[in-house]
């Protein structure tokens, strides 16, 4: 669950978060983060995570429709990913990971990774997709937790054409994209 408190310039965001009979609600966990600062949460061994399991902020890397349907250039900032498997290390930005496997074959928490100035965006490609590949060459995209492989994060929307979203994002293979932040790994 996601909450933004636009008068106190906070962001609430709850992991796992289920409604109760009574009303109230039940989550796995939580954190706040200050809407007027870029300070990221702690990063104290063993290092704090928040909603997801990076430690980061979910709400910011949000593919949102309203950003995606002015089409390329309409979204501003860098999105969230996840990845089946990653190793227990995480790069700033990122405070945590989510893993016990050291292999350096798998991405820690936090890598960014920027589709190629040479990948060639299909103008047949919807006004949204076109968005969404745009500022993965712009901003790139971060590994945030685990879950499916290349797997964007979106806010729901009943405007997404999801069919045809997933169909052309899945042309886009991981050989077109690149890692662009790796120093400053952590590994506890």
């Amino acid at each position: 669950m996601i909450v933004i408190d636009r008068d106190a310039g906070r962001l609430y965001e709850m992991g796992n978060s289920y409604p109760q009979a009574d009303g109230s609600w039940r989550a796995s966990g939580g954190a706040v983060f200050h809407l007027d600062s870029n300070a990221v949460r702690p990063t104290a061994q063993p290092g704090w995570t928040s909603a997801d399991a990076a430690g980061l902020p979910i709400f910011p890397g949000l593919v949102r429709y309203d950003e995606a349907a002015l089409g390329p250039g309409g979204i501003r900032h860098a999105l969230r990913f996840t990845v089946s498997r990653t190793r227990r290390a995480y790069v700033p930005p990122a405070t945590h990971w989510a893993s016990s496997n050291t292999s350096a074959d798998l991405p820690p928490m936090g890598m960014r990774v920027r589709l190629k100035a040479s990948y060639v965006i299909p103008a047949g490609f919807s006004a949204e997709t076109r968005a969404i590949l745009t500022a993965l060459k712009t901003y790139g995209m971060m590994v945030a937790d685990n879950g499916s492989n290349w797997y964007l994060s979106g806010a729901p929307d009943e405007r997404w054409n999801n069919d045809r979203l997933v169909s052309e994002l899945g042309q886009v293979a991981g050989r077109h994209f690149e890692v662009v932040r790796m120093e400053g790994v952590v590994t506890p």
